[in-house]
């Protein structure tokens, strides 16, 4: 059954036109008077809502909600996750990669070594389309919760702000702790941040800063993973794997 996001509360036999978005949805999938789906993005009950397709407009859908169901799909535990932001189309990759994983919500950041950054108009027309990427990740994978993507801001100013949870960051340096050995020693149901930087990594400067400011340094091995890549693979130890 299509899986369509549509934020607003719903009840039982309320008629209503789906957002714009969500109409182009359904028209792409050429559905018809009659035929059921799934809608998801309540803010007040969550789960998901079985409808049925009712009108089909030119430029509008309207439908009706049927029955709800208070199914969830989400890890156990938040995980946000801090990111500088790599170029060209992996921070779509990431966006998507992250929301199937079920990550809670995603800070873009630029750094020192950033290629990609971002301000103004430019920088909210892509909050925008990641924003909307994690939807689509949602309707594909089943997540009911689309994770919030924030606005653009730099590592130095974002990084003063208080963040609530335990706060990891990725690193290479000799003696960081393994990244599993760090989620399990955290709290149960404390949410986690974690950070990583860039192609290229944080700098120097940057790390050492986190680190006075309470980050702990973790890592994922011997290994040196490309900037989303290890977004990806930490975001996973800590979503799927054990402890949690």
């Amino acid at each position: 059954m299509p899986r369509i996001h549509h934020p607003a509360a719903l009840q039982p036999g309320l008629v209503f036109e789906l957002t714009p978005e969500g109409a182009r949805h359904v028209q792409v999938l050429r559905l018809q008077p009659g035929d059921a789906l799934t809608l998801f993005g309540d803010p007040v009950a969550g789960g998901e809502w079985t409808a049925q397709v009712r009108r089909m407009g030119r430029q509008s859908v309207e439908v009706e909600a049927l029955a709800h169901t208070p199914t969830e799909r989400e890890p156990a535990r938040a995980v946000h996750l801090a990111v500088g932001m790599p170029a060209n189309d992996r921070m779509d990759w990431l966006v998507e990669k992250a929301t199937e994983l079920g990550v809670a919500s995603l800070q873009p950041l630029m750094t020192e070594r950033s290629v990609l950054r971002l301000q103004g108009e430019r920088a909210e027309k892509k909050r925008a389309h990641w924003q909307a990427v994690a939807v689509s990740a949602c309707e594909q994978c089943g997540g009911n919760r689309v994770p919030t993507v924030h606005p653009v801001q730099t590592l130095e100013g974002w990084s003063r702000q208080p963040v609530p949870g335990a706060r990891a960051v990725l690193s290479l340096a000799p003696g960081s702790q393994p990244l599993p050995v760090w989620s399990a020693a955290q709290a149960a149901g404390q949410p986690l941040w974690l950070l990583h930087g860039p192609e290229g990594g944080l700098s120097p400067a940057e790390e050492q800063r986190l680190l006075g400011q309470g980050w702990a340094p973790v890592g994922l091995g011997p290994r040196v993973l490309r900037a989303e890549t290890a977004a990806v693979a930490a975001l996973a130890l800590l979503v799927l794997g054990p402890g949690l």
